[in-house]
């Protein structure tokens, strides 16, 4: 018997694989090696996970096939969660074996709970006598008798714990085992049963609006139809799939409403799934997930331990976690029960993964709903183009909160005109604004000082011939990390201390800072206000979830006056007593030819603005800009949001770009830049041609034309969204000759243009 095993690693179909005589799946072989099995077959000279995709096919002689080597004790994994593992495949282009190592590719979530050893007395343990020096001829000494004491009382405990609870070394208990005192006990842990209490608290009483919303989301919930059996034998029964859009202004309460729904999916036995575009956004929300739910959700980050991720892995695929919190790879967790998907912030573009499996998190949420058969919830507060063109079309339910929630209202919006208030020679803040803070400080009002930029001075120059510092692999300018001493790429990573003469000219200690980061306006900010408390909130000083965490309990407990950060301050924080937000570049994002850059300027300052004037404070906002007529600013200023996001789609569609049309991105890499030239121009030469529904423009260098020491050439197709572009890129791209040393990537809907 043969069948066809789908294996975690870059490769294009499944390959057949013998069942070796007697080799049963973990169901104690009801069906030997049912689909969706995990196990172990040999992949040239090494031993590799995999799945069993279907029956073979029976191409390959019986004498050639390779034996599977072991079947994994794991859950199967289920029939829709398969389909979705192909669909992903096919419409990103990547190798199906790529995406199913999203899956299951680490190796440590395969590997069994490692056997833990634990000590305790045995059953006819004699006790130590009075002031006995010895027992059973074992001599005692003080720390062994306390050992022994404290063992009396307790149950099996690791030697870690048991030496804590007598105050003695590890040694020591180790040591009376080895005299037999104490008994070793293996012993392999066993996962904490999910289950939440039965009686889930009552949610905080919600809002007119915020009812209505929560209403239609619970009900949706309740129309998930009950999977036919553990192995969701109804896969892609779509009878419950409802996509939503929860668009609520900035502290509307919409994670209250969507809560009600997970409390929904959590009485009725299913699994919830909620993706957070940040790390460091997870810390509030798990805060605020506890409070009203009594328990903690299962966390899937890259900061989870391996352990952690293992068991966290294992509870998914046997469908007892009941909620998973987690980032954009958290889409990829076995979840045979799953009844909701919630997507926050879904605008955020860290939801697009850009390396390896180029995809977006938020679209193939989507599509893993639409199989399953479960609703799926985007919220945010400045929903993106393509989730208000599905609405619009009817395609997603548009449920909308207009105001904020209780007696709170949205902050007052005002422009400062660099023009005319202009800051002094060398600072960065208007007197305007310096004094509108000063005010703010006077109350006893925390504010907020925002500029999208990391580091002290995004490019330093030569002042002597105007040599700029670049990065050496990167066509970026290295920035200025004055706090660590270091010039750094944002890019690659590289890293390097300020020369001390210029290459270019040999002047000596010539270069000088231009423009702002964070850290010179925190220097700008001593200099203002030397009495005033204030902490840096950015990427590259902010490493963990915990130093987050800590942070946010600063500003929350009133240790904080004035909060410096980049986009992370954006990303849905709640400061009760912020009253005032400053913007000191509010045009920093309108240039560089990215058709969605008006969109994400717009979403960035709104989403930062809306961190004012979240309780009884009231919220004043004040953008610092060169250019107060431009669209975006009189969005912000006048609060005509649906106006604004109106005109942005007409435009849309009269220029034939997305969401009215399709779009691929063709990206061709390598060390040489003419061997990469000549593949790129092989491209252009071959695109598809006669078709009107498609165009195609390029090559072109991309704006990032080196990048990590790769020559980078672009091509950007544009189809109707008729046409199977797919497809269309697979003919294109396989008439053209690759070298080995090329890489050609497709991004199918590209969110980044560099």
């Amino acid at each position: 018997m043969s069948v066809s095993v789908l294996v975690a690693a870059p490769l294009p179909r499944a390959f057949d694989y013998r069942v070796p005589d007697g080799m049963a799946g973990v169901d104690g072989g009801i069906s030997p090696l049912a689909s969706g099995t995990v196990v172990v077959v040999p992949l040239g000279r090494r031993e590799v996970v995999g799945v069993v995709w279907g029956p073979g096919s029976d191409d390959v002689a019986p004498g050639r096939l390779k034996d599977i080597v072991a079947v994994l004790d794991l859950p199967r994994l289920t029939r829709s969660f398969r389909a979705f593992i192909d669909w992903v495949a096919r419409y990103v282009m990547a190798p199906p074996g790529s995406v199913l190592r999203l899956a299951i590719g680490s190796p440590a979530l395969m590997d069994p709970p490692r056997p833990i050893t634990l000590y305790a007395l045995p059953e006819e343990s004699p006790s130590p006598d009075g002031e006995a020096s010895d027992v059973g001829g074992v001599r005692l000494t003080a720390a062994r008798r306390r050992v022994l004491t404290a063992a009396a009382g307790l149950p099996p405990l690791t030697a870690s714990d048991l030496a804590a609870e007598a105050g003695v070394g590890a040694g020591v208990i180790k040591s009376l085992a080895d005299h037999g005192l104490l008994q070793r006990l293996v012993r392999t842990p066993q996962s904490a049963v999910e289950g939440p209490p039965t009686d889930l608290p009552p949610g905080p009483e919600l809002g007119p609006d915020q009812q209505a919303c929560a209403d239609a989301l619970v009900e949706a919930v309740r129309r998930r139809p009950d999977p036919a059996s553990a192995d969701n034998a109804g896969a892609e029964d779509e009878a419950g799939f409802q996509p939503f859009v929860l668009d609520g202004v900035t502290g509307s309460g919409k994670t209250e409403v969507y809560f009600e729904a997970i409390a929904e999916a959590v009485r009725q036995g299913r699994q919830a799934l909620v993706l957070l575009p940040e790390i460091a956004l997870s810390t509030q929300w798990l805060e605020r997930f506890r409070h009203r739910f009594g328990f903690d959700p299962r966390a899937w980050h890259s900061e989870v331990t391996s352990a952690r991720r293992r068991e966290t892995w294992r509870a998914a695929a046997a469908g007892t976690a009941s909620v998973v919190v987690g980032a954009r790879s958290a889409l990829f967790l076995p979840l045979p029960k799953l009844g909701l998907i919630v997507v926050d912030e879904e605008h955020d573009g860290a939801f697009k993964q850009e390396d390896g499996v180029v995809y977006n998190a938020r679209d193939m949420a989507v599509v893993r709903a639409k199989m399953v058969g479960c609703p799926v919830v985007l919220a945010s507060a400045t929903p993106s183009l393509e989730t208000l063109g599905n609405a619009r079309a009817g395609r997603y339910r548009h449920l909308v909160l207009p105001d904020r929630h209780g007696q709170a209202v949205l902050p007052h919006v005002e422009t400062v005109d660099l023009r005319r208030d202009r800051p002094p020679r060398g600072r960065f803040i208007a007197p305007g604004v310096v004094d509108a803070i000063r005010e703010t400080m006077a109350r006893e009002e925390q504010a907020m000082i925002f500029l999208n930029r990391r580091g002290y001075a995004p490019l330093t120059l030569c002042s002597a011939c105007g040599h700029r510092l670049e990065c050496p692999n990167c066509t970026a300018w290295l920035v200025e990390h004055r706090l660590s001493g270091r010039l750094m790429c944002h890019h690659c990573g590289h890293s390097s201390r300020l020369p001390p003469k210029c290459e270019s000219c040999g002047a000596e200690e010539s270069f000088v800072p231009c423009g702002p980061g964070v850290e010179r306006i925190a220097e700008e900010v001593a200099d203002l206000f030397p009495d005033a408390r204030s902490i840096i909130m950015a990427s590259d000083v902010i490493h963990t979830a915990a130093q987050a965490a800590d942070m946010i309990a600063r500003v929350q407990s009133r240790d904080v006056d004035l909060v410096i950060g980049t986009q992370l301050v954006a990303k849905g924080h709640n400061f009760p007593l912020l009253s005032l937000v400053v913007v000191v570049d509010s045009d920093i994002g309108f240039e560089g030819g990215d058709f969605r850059a008006f969109e994400r300027t717009y979403q960035l300052l709104s989403q930062v603005g809306g961190r004012s004037g979240r309780a009884e404070t009231s919220g004043t906002v004040l953008l610092q800009t060169r250019a107060p007529e431009h669209p975006v600013i009189a969005a912000l200023t006048s609060g005509d949001r649906d106006g604004f996001r109106d005109d942005l789609l007409e435009e849309r569609r009269r220029h034939g770009l997305p969401p009215f049309t399709r779009m691929a991105a063709v990206i061709v890499s390598g060390p040489d830049a003419a061997t990469a030239d000549r593949v790129a121009r092989d491209l252009g030469r071959t695109a598809p041609a006669g078709d009107p529904a498609v165009s195609v423009v390029g090559p072109a260098p991309a704006p990032l034309a080196l990048l990590r020491g790769r020559h980078r050439r672009r091509l950007l197709m544009t189809a109707d969204r008729r046409v199977p572009i797919q497809q269309v890129l697979n003919d294109w791209i396989g008439k053209v000759s690759v070298p080995a040393s090329v890489k050609v990537t497709v991004d199918v809907d590209p969110y980044s243009f560099m």
